[in-house]
């Protein structure tokens, strides 16, 4: 895979459609999203966009790119596939696989010690709207605070959301010759 240039930038992204279909389907109030941006040579998008999405975009891959996540177990529950994520600190976080496309997985949080209830999140890479040379690994969710201000909840979800793109962001950018815009 050979990335134009790696400009991976992880920003807090205005999810408009995505987070407000999910705020609309649980009612939630907190919503946290963050992206991070790949230049890729937009002759071989559709590879790249394969590429990456078979490292970083399965169900339980969050064991080999999250910093935070040592194991991950799958299976099937009353019809659902389910992951138990085991933390470095041992704790476990239960989810639930809500609905799956290419490039693209929504999920809700079962049980978990993190401060938050009614969580539901999506994952994704897609083109960038408006860049013929950019895709986005696009992480947000929509959730209340449980145990702990909106603020504090809000401050967890999207530290883990982002110690997770900027480690994605390190990874990609190994396999990326000679550039040193993501630096800056």
């Amino acid at each position: 895979m050979r990335f134009v240039r790696a400009a991976a930038i992880a920003a807090v992204v205005a999810f408009a459609g995505s987070i407000a279909g999910i705020a609309a389907a649980n009612a939630a109030s907190i919503a946290v999203g963050k992206k991070l941006e790949l230049k890729v040579n937009p002759k071989d998008i559709g590879q790249e966009q394969a590429q990456l999405w078979k490292r970083f975009g399965g169900w339980c891959a969050l064991k080999d790119w999250h910093p935070a996540v040592v194991s991950c177990h799958e299976s099937t529950e009353n019809g659902s596939q389910v992951r138990v994520l085991t933390l470095k600190d041992g704790s476990k976080i239960k989810e639930k696989l809500l609905d799956k496309k290419p490039n693209f997985y929504r999920y809700e949080m079962l049980e978990s010690q993190l401060p938050v209830k009614n969580y539901q999140a999506q994952f994704s890479l897609v083109p960038d709207d408006d860049d013929e040379d950019e895709l986005n690994f696009s992480w947000s969710a929509t959730f209340d605070a449980n145990g702990k201000t909106n603020k504090e909840a809000r401050d967890v979800i999207d530290g883990i959301f982002k110690a997770g793109l900027d480690n994605i962001k390190m990874m990609v950018g190994k396999n990326v010759a000679g550039d040193d815009d993501d630096k800056k």
